[in-house]
Parts: structure tokens; C-alpha cells; sequence
């Protein structure tokens, strides 16, 4: 089996010969809308196309936003359409997109494109984390009002996606909680975000996209939520989830990657057999219930040396669970 093949073959309870990451089997495209608003790790403050100031400090693990009172977009909820400005599509250039999405064998592996800044996260983007979580609360009518705009950006993005590169996948990203707890209350985030995420996730099933929708974070409440939306793949699920309970309440029509407690084994002091011991334990205890892809929510280990032992031992014990578990036949 190629890795496409062998991805496919757990997403569709077949046998597949391994278990292994979903993302090893995608190969992400960069988009002229994505390489605009890239943040280079110097330290410095670069402003996006929205008009948020990012920083990535070198030697972290990516850039992160830094709004205050003072260089929030959005200076007051009410009036959010005199400070918004959406940023153009139309005048792109696709060409490396095209040529770079072109080179990759398809059979071999999926072409992904890589969709960060999602409603709750580009809303807090342009409010600050703090000011939004309070317009969410107390103006709720204008919150949806912006997040419809964000939710138009973001479809029409995606329909240009698909127009130049036809990826395979949609890898978009909206963390809606931190490691413990939701930052919006259910019912107010089924009220808001919920009918645009569907729309938004809509537009990638008619481009012919699988939708993984990233989020490293606790999401447990919001699962049944996922699948009415049309989430194909969660990809990035923690283990402060119940994931057992997760796969029985979905019933399995989500497919889930991540199941590795990486903070726990990404220290200087971990042994190793401690993180082959982490290996075993996700695959021994989240793929029996099937669809499921044993990986690191945040992609990598910090610490190289138990990352390659990771890596080892999942080629090594995935191969051998796949072998000593056959799929029933008709599952």
C-alpha cells in the first residue's frame, strides 16, 4: 500500500497494513494567501493581512498574536465594519501554488492545504483574546455579524483553493478551548459558530476536499456537534479528552488523530522506554475502536531525540497491531 492507500484504508474501516499519523500521509501545499501572511521566527513584530501583529520568537514553536488595547483592529465591537478590512483575493498569484500542487503523486499521497485562522480564532485575532470572549457575551448580534464576513473570506479562499490546486484535503484550524475547558459556552458556540462552520466545511465537501479540522484542545462537549457539521477527521485530540467515550458517542463517524500525551513525554528526562511505553499505550487503547490515527496533536516532539524514538516504535508496534488485529470483515 502507498501511505495514501494505507490512510484511506483505516479512514474507511479496511485493513490497512499500519497504524500510523494521517499527516504523514499529506503533503501541504503553500498558498499565496498563506505565504502573505507569513511570520518570519526573528522576533519581530509582522502585521498579516488583516492587520494583527504576530511575533515568533526564535526557538518557539510557531508565531502567535500579540493584540492589545492599543493595536487591537477593532477598536469597538459596535463599530467593528469601520476598522475590518477584508483582504483581497483576486489578485494572487497562483502560479507556484499550481506548479508545486502539480508535482505531487496523488496515489502515493494526499495534497493538503493548509487553512489556519478560523472564526474563533481570526475574531480574537482582531478583538484580542480577552475583549472577544467579552463581545461574545455581551454582543452577541454584532459578534455574528463579523463572523459572517470571516465566514465569507474563508469560503471564498477555499473555492479558490480548489480552483488552483484541487487539494485532497482542507487542513483548517480553530482552537475552541484550552487544555481543560471551552472558551465559549456550548450554547452560545452553537449559536455562532456552529451554522457558519457547517457552511464553511460545506463549500470543501462540494470542492471534493476531506475536511480535518484541526484544534489541540478540549472539544469533548462539542464531538456530536462535529459530526452534524461534517467533520471528516479531527485532527489534533488531546488525551485531557476522553477519547474512548469520544469514539463511543460518535459512534465512529469521526475520525481522530492525536491520542499521545506530548507534553508528558517531551522533556529532557523522559526515558525512552517511557516514550515507546506512550506509543504503545495510544495505539493499545484508541484504535481498537477503529478510524482512529496515532499521533502528536501539535505535529512534532521538541525534544529530537524522543521524537525519532516515537517514530520507531510506531513504525515498529503500528505495523505489528495492524498484523495481530485484523479488521472484521463487513466492520
Amino acid at each position: 500500500m502507498t501511505k495514501r492507500e494505507n490512510a484511506m484504508a483505516i479512514l474507511d474501516r479496511r485493513q490497512p497494513e499500519y497504524y500510523f499519523d494521517f499527516m504523514d500521509a499529506m503533503t501541504l501545499m503553500p498558498d499565496p494567501a498563506l505565504l502573505r501572511d507569513a511570520v518570519a521566527e526573528d522576533g519581530h513584530i509582522h502585521k498579516d493581512s488583516w492587520g494583527t501583529e504576530f511575533i515568533w520568537m526564535p526557538g518557539s514553536p510557531g508565531p502567535h498574536p500579540v493584540v492589545t488595547g492599543d493595536n487591537a483592529v477593532i477598536e469597538d465591537i459596535e463599530r467593528w465594519q469601520d476598522f475590518v478590512k477584508v483582504p483581497d483575493l483576486s489578485q494572487l498569484d497562483w502560479t507556484e501554488a499550481e506548479r508545486m500542487a502539480s508535482q505531487v503523486d496523488r496515489s502515493e499521497m494526499f495534497v493538503g492545504s493548509y487553512c489556519p485562522g478560523g472564526l474563533f480564532e481570526r475574531s480574537h485575532h482582531l478583538l484580542g483574546l480577552q475583549e472577544a470572549l467579552m463581545d461574545y457575551i455581551l454582543y452577541p448580534d454584532e459578534m455574528a455579524e463579523l463572523l459572517r464576513v470571516i465566514a465569507d473570506y474563508k469560503i471564498a479562499l477555499i473555492k479558490e483553493m480548489s480552483k488552483h490546486m484541487n487539494p485532497d484535503v482542507i487542513f483548517y484550524h480553530d482552537d475552541w478551548g484550552t487544555k481543560t475547558s471551552l472558551f465559549l459556552p456550548p450554547d452560545l458556540w452553537r449559536r455562532l459558530i456552529k451554522p457558519l462552520h457547517t457552511e464553511i466545511i460545506k463549500t470543501a465537501h462540494d470542492c471534493g476536499m476531506i475536511f480535518m479540522h484541526h484544534a489541540d484542545c478540549f472539544c469533548e462537549p462539542l464531538v456530536t456537534d462535529m459530526v452534524e457539521m461534517g467533520v471528516d477527521i479531527w485532527q489534533g485530540v488531546i488525551p485531557q479528552n476522553d477519547i474512548v467515550a469520544i469514539q463511543r458517542v460518535t459512534g465512529g463517524k469521526l475520525a481522530l488523530i492525536g491520542g499521545v500525551d506530548g507534553p508528558g513525554i517531551d522533556t529532557e528526562s523522559t526515558t525512552e522506554d517511557e516514550v515507546r511505553a506512550e506509543a504503545r499505550r495510544v495505539v493499545d487503547t484508541y484504535c481498537p475502536a477503529g478510524r482512529f490515527f496515532p499521533g502528536i496533536a501539535y505535529g512534532v516532539l521538541f525534544q529530537k531525540k524522543n521524537h525519532d524514538i516515537f517514530i520507531d516504535e510506531m513504525k515498529k508496534y503500528g505495523r505489528q497491531w495492524a498484523l495481530d488485529h485484523p479488521v472484521p470483515e463487513g466492520n
